[in-house]
């Protein structure tokens, strides 16, 4: 086994039973691991400190993302496929206490747009959004860093983001496209949903595969707002 997978299963057992996450890189001809810290919250998924991808980019090539996967096995999930397409190139999973090893590189994936698996940053309520733009308008739309909880961080993206994304709020809906801001438990909207003709959404959960819904109930109790799409000028 190469050294720097003896020293990657090192590091996730060091971390188990949070995921760790890494990188590889060449430095002077040779692949080397080098740890990073996991910025997410919670234990089931990883966000790279960014000073430490920079720090490995300073001192060689970065030719591959790894982490681990713990209590499960080492196969990729959705999240993982979609952000392996975003970094062009391999990714490295080493699943503890499974001790296997599952390596993939991009192939095009794009996640269903239905029945995804949830996970804030990648594939979440925005991502959704951004997506159904994306297959059924052409458009596209930004992709802003949503940090773990930033509805609890002082932060509303939404909110703050939806003027320069192109939407304006309006009151004579909704109509097909439109986009609904929800709150749930949150001071500030933080849940997002695609209106559909028929009275259906298309959204995200945390916690639930993507679905479509009927819009009725709990959803219309706690939409706050309704942003349709114009572009920008």
């Amino acid at each position: 086994m190469a050294d720097w997978k003896v020293e990657a299963e090192a590091y996730a057992k060091e971390q188990y039973p949070r995921e760790a996450c890494g990188l590889v890189v060449v430095i002077k001809g040779r692949k080397k691991f080098w740890p990073c810290e996991n910025k997410a919250q919670g234990t089931d998924h990883f966000i790279i400190e960014p000073e430490d991808y920079a720090a490995a980019e300073d001192a060689g090539t970065v030719v591959a993302v790894w982490h681990s996967h713990c209590n499960i096995t080492p196969q990729p999930s959705d999240a993982d496929l979609v952000s392996c397409e975003k970094t062009a190139m391999p990714w490295h999973i080493y699943a503890w206490p499974a001790d296997a090893w599952h390596t993939f590189s991009p192939t095009g994936y794009k996640a269903p747009l239905i029945g995804r698996q949830f996970q804030h940053g990648v594939l979440d309520c925005y991502a959704i959004i951004k997506d159904w733009y994306a297959d059924e308008l052409g458009v596209t739309l930004p992709e802003p860093v949503r940090k773990d909880d930033w509805w609890l961080r002082g932060e509303n993206l939404y909110i703050d983001n939806f003027e320069a994304a192109g939407f304006v709020s309006v009151s004579d809906g909704p109509q097909h496209g439109d986009v609904l801001l929800m709150q749930v438990g949150s001071p500030v909207p933080n849940h997002g949903a695609v209106w559909l003709e028929g009275d259906m959404i298309v959204h995200h959960m945390h916690g639930r595969l993507s679905s479509r819904d009927v819009y009725g109930g709990w959803y219309r109790k706690i939409t706050v707002k309704i942003l349709r799409y114009v572009g920008n000028a």
